[in-house]
């Protein structure tokens, strides 16, 4: 009898603790559904929610400046004052393979709730992919007043698909001790005849070259050019054989071939030419480029120099100042993920980071563009102490003086790419520029009839 009612206890026992124990599997059960169901409202690009019950909201932003070189500071500064909302920097190389990184994250739905557009014709894809946000969303920041009328050059069917955030400046550094010693002004504008004669004359005086650049900048001239004159004709055939293209064609050409005051095409190419150390190391007397100059500039360390450094705007190939516009402005939109759950999040980090929140980026040469940030911090942080080393008039002249109108080239990368194609076998020598012209031309109306 006890052993039976040892036993009947037992057993009642084992039933009560299994009814609990199911009813816990239950609940959790319950739980976890409640948990999944939200988790799926709310995952998105970042894997967070703004709904989220516990932890600070996660944000991943996606640039193509070095993390070292400023964006790791800035969200560094970022979270130490904001535990509800981290960032995160992620950065991919602002080139093909890069964009297609970023466009391929965006697509699949991996970490993205913000990004960097570095060119236009990037941004509309991605806004014909869905993935860049209306900003219209959102009220209580007006873009035209705080970074100005050049923004609504980056509008795209009149509208901000991103925030500009940088003021970008193209121009012409130059070794101001040469210049002085040549008896040469420093040049607030100047055509590229002129230039070309700077070029020449410094190359005389004991440079190995006169003038050297990046052959992205390259590009620079001739949409210039396309601005002024336009990209298609009145019958809306291609304009790429306006004269002025011919005239950068032949006066780069006879740089580098009859004055030797460039590098000719092919043995940059080869070589690998790294026209900055070029020109800090004083084996060049001017170099064609913008703000980033300042990142290696600034570092005497690696890049030692015993002169001073002057500024001038990028030259012009027409002759009228007043028909000229130049690459700049402002730039580096950053777009929230039109996918993410974290709107309002990002929304508010990139308000923050627009209005001096990045001015960490300064010592790289980005000066924010919003009229809400220090312009003399931005200046004193680009510097980075070696105000003694430039002639601040002439930097401040091209960065914030010149007046001068800037555009957003709006030709697509594939006839960006195609024209570079052509005017490569000119300089190379494998075709002349009457020939390069109307390749181009052909190409540009094939193109133009394809995407009618």
């Amino acid at each position: 009898m006890r052993g039976q009612s040892q036993t009947q206890a037992g057993t009642g026992r084992k039933k009560r603790w299994g009814a609990a124990v199911s009813g816990l599997l239950l609940a959790s059960l319950l739980g976890g559904c409640v948990g999944m169901g939200g988790n799926q409202q709310a995952t998105g690009a970042s894997g967070g929610s703004e709904a989220a019950a516990e932890g600070p909201v996660k944000l991943t932003m996606w640039g193509g400046v070095p993390p070292e070189n400023g964006p790791q500071q800035v969200v560094d500064d970022w979270n130490a004052k904001n535990p509800d909302i981290q960032v995160e920097y992620v950065r991919y190389v602002n080139d093909d393979d890069g964009n297609l990184k970023l466009d391929t994250a965006l697509s699949t739905g991996q970490n993205v709730d913000l990004f960097v557009n570095y060119a236009k014709s990037n941004l509309d894809k991605r806004i014909k992919s869905g993935v860049a946000l209306d900003l219209a969303e959102f009220k209580d920041y007006d873009i035209d007043k705080m970074i100005g009328p050049e923004a609504a050059s980056w509008k795209i069917d009149d509208k901000y698909y991103g925030l500009p955030t940088t003021r970008n400046s193209t121009f012409v550094a130059l070794n101001a001790d040469a210049l002085e010693k040549a008896g040469l002004p420093i040049p607030q504008e100047w055509t590229w005849d002129e230039a070309r004669e700077y070029a020449r004359k410094l190359k005389e005086s004991g440079f190995r070259y006169g003038l050297v650049q990046h052959t992205a900048s390259y590009s620079d001239p001739l949409d210039s050019a396309m601005v002024a004159d336009g990209y298609t004709k009145e019958d809306g055939t291609s304009n790429m054989d306006d004269p002025l293209v011919g005239k950068w064609l032949e006066t780069l050409n006879a740089m580098m071939k009859e004055d030797g005051s460039t590098p000719p095409l092919g043995e940059q190419l080869t070589s690998k030419m790294p026209v900055e150390n070029l020109f800090l190391g004083g084996d060049a007397a001017m170099l064609n480029i913008g703000g980033w100059l300042l990142r290696s500039s600034n570092n005497q360390k690696d890049f030692p120099r015993d002169f001073k450094i002057a500024f001038a705007p990028v030259p012009r190939l027409m002759e009228n100042a007043a028909d000229y516009t130049t690459s700049g402005g402002v730039g580096d939109i950053i777009s929230v993920n039109a996918k993410t759950p974290n709107k309002e999040a990002a929304w508010k980090f990139l308000k923050w980071y627009a209005d001096g929140g990045m001015m960490p980026m300064a010592p790289g040469g980005r000066i924010p563009a919003s009229s809400a940030a220090d312009r003399d911090e931005a200046l004193k942080q680009m510097l980075g102490g070696q105000e003694a080393t430039y002639d601040q008039p002439s930097l401040e002249y091209v960065m914030f003086g010149s007046g001068i109108p800037t555009f957003n080239r709006d030709l697509s990368q594939e006839m960006v790419d195609m024209r570079a194609q052509e005017y490569e076998k000119y300089f190379l020598g494998a075709q002349t520029a009457e020939e390069a012209m109307a390749n181009m031309v052909k190409q540009h109306n094939a193109f133009l009839e394809k995407n009618k």
